[in-house]
This record gives C-alpha cells, sequence and structure tokens, in this order.
C-alpha cells in the first residue's frame, strides 16, 4: 500500500510543479534550417516546429492567426535576425506582450560570437540573408537557444548544456577539418546567402549576380571581366531557374568552376549540410587546376564533380570522422 501510495504522489506532484510534467518545452523557428539547428540540438529533449513553410517567399510571408496562437504557447522563438516580415510581426508581438516566448534576435546571438557580413556589391551594408550557414553562428544561435532554455527550465540545464558541447564537438570537428583547405580564394556568388557558406572557409565573395531580393539580378554581359579574376562560381541548384541558368551560363563562358550551395532545407541535420557545402567549395576549388573549356556543358561540369567527390569525400571523411570520435 505504502508503494501505491508513493507512486500516486509523484504522480500527483508532476500534474502540479512547473517544469515536472512529460510535456516537452516547444521551440519555433521562422525557417525550416533555423529548426534543423535546434533538432540536431536537443533531439527529443524538445519539440521543434517552423512557420514559413517550404516554396513561401520568405520575404513576403505573413504569419496566419493559426501560427500566432502557436507562438503564444511556445517558450523560445528563434529567429535569423529578424529582417523577414514574419520576424517583424513576432518582435512586435512580444513588445505588446501578446507573447511570453523568449524571442531570439541577432543581438542575442552577438553575445556568442555571432557577425554579420558586409554586402561588398551593394553599400556594405550587413548581409541578413543566410547567416546560419556560418557554422561560427549557427554555434552562437544554438548557444542562445540553450541558454534561454535552460533559464526557462533550470531544472534541465545540465542536459541542454550536454547537449549543446555535442553540437559544438561536432561543428567544430567540421571546421577544423575544412577550414585551411579554401585559403586566399575568391567567388562571383549567385545570391548574398551564399557568402555565408563561403567566407569562413576563407573564400571571400566579391560580388554577386543578384545583389538584392529588391534588386534585379545583373546581366551576365556586364560581368565577365570581373568574373576572369575569380576562383570559383557558387550557386544554388535549388534557385529559380532563371537565376541559376544565369550562373551556369557565367560559368561556362568565363571557365571557372561552380560550387553548388543548400541554403535552405527540411530534415537533414544541420552538420549533414554544412559538410556537403564545405564539400562543393573545396570540390571547386580543385577544379581551378583543370580549368573549365568555356565551351563546356553543364552535365559534363557535373561529371567532373563526381569523380572529384569520390577522391575529396573519402579522405574529408575520414579526417571528420576521427575529429568527432576524440
Amino acid at each position: 500500500m505504502k508503494v501505491k501510495a508513493v507512486i500516486l504522489t509523484l504522480l500527483i506532484i508532476s500534474f502540479i510543479i512547473p517544469g515536472v510534467c512529460a510535456e516537452k518545452p516547444l521551440v519555433v523557428a521562422s525557417i525550416s534550417p533555423l529548426a534543423e539547428i535546434v533538432r540536431e540540438l536537443f533531439g527529443d529533449s524538445v519539440e521543434v516546429v517552423y512557420i514559413i513553410p517550404p516554396g513561401a517567399d520568405p520575404h513576403q510571408y505573413q504569419l496566419t492567426p493559426e501560427q500566432i496562437e502557436l507562438i503564444k504557447k511556445a517558450d523560445v522563438v528563434v529567429t535569423a535576425n529578424g529582417h523577414l516580415p514574419a520576424e517583424q510581426k513576432i518582435k512586435q508581438l512580444k513588445e505588446e506582450g501578446t507573447i511570453n516566448a523568449d524571442v531570439l534576435f541577432a543581438e542575442d546571438y552577438a553575445k556568442y560570437g555571432f557577425r554579420f557580413l558586409p554586402e561588398r556589391w551593394y553599400n556594405n551594408k550587413n548581409n541578413p540573408h543566410g547567416v546560419w550557414l556560418d557554422p561560427h553562428n549557427a554555434l552562437a544561435i544554438a548557444k542562445a537557444t540553450t541558454e534561454a532554455l535552460s533559464e526557462r527550465y533550470p531544472q534541465n540545464r545540465e542536459l541542454y548544456e550536454k547537449q549543446y558541447e555535442k553540437f559544438e564537438t561536432k561543428v567544430l570537428a567540421i571546421i577544423e577539418a575544412y577550414k585551411a583547405l579554401a585559403e586566399n580564394a575568391t567567388a562571383v556568388i549567385e545570391m548574398p546567402s551564399q557568402q555565408y557558406a563561403l567566407e569562413w572557409l576563407g573564400v571571400k565573395a566579391v560580388a554577386s549576380i543578384k545583389p538584392e531580393e529588391e534588386v534585379p539580378a545583373k546581366d551576365v554581359d556586364d560581368m565577365i571581366n570581373m568574373g576572369q579574376t575569380v576562383d570559383i562560381i557558387a550557386y544554388s541548384s535549388q534557385s529559380p531557374e532563371s537565376l541559376k541558368n544565369a550562373a551556369l551560363e557565367f560559368s561556362q563562358r568565363i571557365g571557372k568552376p561552380l560550387a553548388d550551395i543548400t541554403t535552405s532545407w527540411i530534415d537533414k541535420p544541420y552538420t549533414e549540410i554544412l559538410i556537403a557545402n564545405s564539400k562543393a567549395v573545396i570540390e571547386a576549388l580543385n577544379l581551378r587546376t583543370h580549368a573549365v573549356p568555356q565551351t563546356v556543358k553543364a552535365e559534363n561540369i557535373n561529371e567532373v564533380y563526381i569523380i572529384l567527390a569520390l577522391v575529396v569525400g573519402i579522405s574529408l571523411g575520414m579526417a571528420i570522422g576521427v575529429l568527432i570520435k576524440k
């Protein structure tokens, strides 16, 4: 009877005392890449959702009433940096007191090493696009989220901090494996977001085919002379056809190799995308010694990538594996 009484007491306590209940903390991310950082960071210990659906233009998307109700239930809200309309609305709701969640913006990440890069092709303003592609920024976002959850659930602080340390070890291992392989190189990027996938590696983005969201893409003819001086062209196979085709044409005409950069994704760990993007950059740089003929077709470029990936992927994969095990 005493055992049954103890069990009953514990069950009652779990319903009355905040933080002892089985319900998971809810983290709402504005976009899917941020959600994937949080998922990889905390695993099943938190519930993670994102609000801007795949395929929607994040620069136009507005929150629905249902999403506002969801955000009201959140413990922590993770934004890219606050520049998207949906993120600006969240900031407004927080300032009005409509939501009680801890809402994280760039200034919160800055405490842990987050940095903006300058758009050299657009008045040197801070580049707000794709900030999560820089692994140092991803760690800053992860650390700020860890601290916010730890303050909200102090009884779980040790768990959250251990989860952060594990995530940090993986990311730092990838940085260590790739950081010295692409120094003192330059690139033309297709869109500003790709800058963050390149510059932590040592590849300086000197121009962008599409300078900014509100600015039309540049004409390839106007970029030919400048393109001759760079090492690679960064683009995304997920880009709209017109923009992707402009990058492919540019690469073919100046004879410089392409690096395919993923900027947005779902259902894949952040570190998997970080490795894939880093490999793409290194493979493209290695192709510099075998300059792409200006008449080569895009499909032939891809064949060379496949062969090179077998060599580079094996050696770098082994290096990362050793570092992660340590």
